[in-house]
């Protein structure tokens, strides 16, 4: 399909492929390979190539999980294939094991990074992301007072000791983007002012803003923040030059955008008014993805089917559409450039 909608913002818009499922379509097999489909075809890669023939809307950036334990030829012939299609590749990298708050697990933590990054540098990939600030689902008490300080302190060391030993400086890596997530998800850091505590922290042991705060609209709209609350917060990380990338994903259900009540829309307008924003990117969830049951059983409202009757990959392409609109008119309006 030629591409009828022009993205006139200079903004990189992509898309997290999470929809294809964890297991049997992002994460890798026993193996070390990537999940294929009938054709033998990498499913991200076949994914993406479908989505850039088909989407009214061009697609600049692919955001994908990383993993320990896969092979490099999978990797190259994902990555390679991607920036064939013309796309900017973009690492999250993924902690599977190990709490990093726990220093007990900092060497298991941070062989996990260190892989992940030097990976990113084989591969000439300039933005990682990760959600390692604690262990996923792991239960417990939120961190307060000295507990809290002695959690940040411990990552800060642990990522400046990934960054050390994965020899990041001088290398093609321009940014590392944290992500926070949900109450239950996470314990401690689930929200964005106590994630840019722990952002403020890491880059002041750095020297530069180095670290970025990835805003999920997901992420915020479920969080204790209100609206306004996380508008100051993006306004004050722009000035910082700690905003990295912004998504498109609606609060709880994480399927559809019409789904969100309104959190994307003010918060991709409040990190586009701060004039650091650079990528947007649309990340729906399956909301029968296996891996994801543990937050299906412990979330109202997680896992409803949003998808009204369309594919996933619709539901996908309806979100670049509305995402697309919404860079076009910010333009418009002045408040992007």
């Amino acid at each position: 399909m030629t591409q009828s909608i022009a993205n006139q913002s200079p903004i990189s818009l992509g898309v997290v492929p999470t929809h294809l499922m964890f297991a049997g379509g992002v994460a890798p097999t026993e193996n070390g390979d990537l999940p294929r489909d009938e054709s033998g075809q990498i499913k991200m890669l076949s994914y993406f190539r479908q989505l850039i023939a088909e989407s009214p809307v061009s697609v600049n950036c692919a955001q994908i999980s990383q993993f320990a334990g896969t092979t490099d030829q999978a990797n190259t012939e994902l990555v390679d294939g991607l920036k064939d299609l013309g796309l900017e590749v973009q690492f999250v990298m993924m902690v599977g094991e190990g709490d990093p708050m726990n220093p007990a697990d900092e060497d298991t933590v941070v062989q996990l990074l260190v892989d992940g990054l030097k990976t990113a540098q084989k591969y000439g990939v300039t933005q990682v992301a990760s959600t390692s600030l604690e262990a996923w689902m792991s239960g417990g008490k939120p961190k307060t007072g000295d507990e809290l300080k002695a959690a940040i302190d411990q990552l800060v060391r642990l990522h400046d000791r990934a960054y050390q030993e994965a020899g990041v400086e001088g290398s093609c890596i321009e940014a590392w983007q944290l992500e926070f997530l949900r109450s239950v998800e996470f314990q401690t850091f689930t929200d964005l002012g106590k994630a840019w505590d722990l952002v403020k922290a890491m880059n002041e042991k750095a020297g530069k803003p180095f670290y970025k705060l990835l805003v999920d609209a997901a992420h915020c709209g479920d969080s204790s923040l209100s609206v306004e609350e996380n508008q100051r917060l993006i306004a004050e990380i722009g000035s910082a030059g700690a905003l990295g990338s912004f998504h498109c994903s609606a609060k709880t259900t994480r399927g559809c955008l019409s789904t969100d009540d309104g959190w994307v829309g003010a918060l991709l307008s409040a990190a586009a008014a701060t004039g650091a924003l650079t990528h947007v990117l649309v990340e729906v969830f399956h909301h029968a993805d296996p891996a994801l049951a543990p937050l299906r059983e412990a979330v109202a409202g997680h896992g409803v089917d949003t998808t009204d009757g369309r594919s996933y990959d619709q539901v996908v392409a309806d979100g670049l559409v509305d995402t697309v609109r919404r860079l076009n008119n910010l333009r418009q309006r002045g408040v992007l450039a």
